[in-house]
């Protein structure tokens, strides 16, 4: 078992706007996930997201699959 900690970063296109979301991309070799959480609410609740998942997800955003109508 791991006990490798999360290592959070929020993209730099945030701004710093207080509208984002942290990522700790160190888990994915070692667990299989990407944590994700409310970079507002550092003590709060935090998503385990798997890896194929979150992948997912990031192709889809880079390819416009979100943006609004």
């Amino acid at each position: 078992m791991t006990t490798e900690s999360p290592r959070w970063f929020k993209s730099s296109y945030s701004n710093n706007g207080g509208d984002c979301v942290e990522v700790a991309a160190n888990l994915v070799a070692s667990r299989g996930i990407v944590p994700v959480r409310d970079s507002k609410s550092v003590d709060g609740p935090v998503v385990d997201v798997r890896t194929a998942a979150f992948s997912a997800f990031v192709a889809g955003v880079q390819a416009g699959t979100f943006d609004a109508a």
